[in-house]
């Protein structure tokens, strides 16, 4: 099957995707901002500029689209058009990913990575309690 977009309207379309601020982001700043923690957004002195970080914590949260990061549930499956550029695009960013938790645990920080299927399913908040409750 081909693609319904013509190059130039994919390539806008693209281009328009969000990596700050998206909605599964805002979900989860909701949360922890209900529970009473305090944080900051996006700090570039740590490496990959985690989403989230708790600096009383020491802790970081990246929320991760499930497509763009190569979760392994029905949300991260690979399109069937294009497929050899999307499987290399993915696993980039995957490598990309790892190496920034061992550089941020490397630094003494605690990393959670949340997806964007636990935070559709609810999952993400009991899983956020039970880390800060260690």
């Amino acid at each position: 099957m081909s693609d319904r977009l013509k190059p130039e309207q994919r390539r806008k379309l693209m281009s328009s995707v969000k990596t700050k601020g998206t909605n599964i982001e805002l979900i989860v700043r909701k949360h922890l901002f209900s529970k009473g923690f305090r944080f900051r957004l996006n700090k570039r002195d740590l490496p990959g500029a985690p989403d989230i970080v708790l600096k009383k914590y020491r802790s970081v949260i990246f929320v991760n689209g499930c497509f763009w990061h190569g979760h392994s549930c029905p949300k991260g499956l690979l399109p069937k058009t294009n497929y050899n550029f999307w499987k290399d695009k993915i696993e980039k960013n995957k490598k990309r990913d790892q190496q920034n938790i061992l550089d941020i645990r490397y630094l003494g920080w605690r990393v959670i990575t949340v997806w964007e299927c636990e935070i559709k399913s609810g999952i993400f908040k009991r899983n956020l309690t039970n880390f800060f409750e260690q």
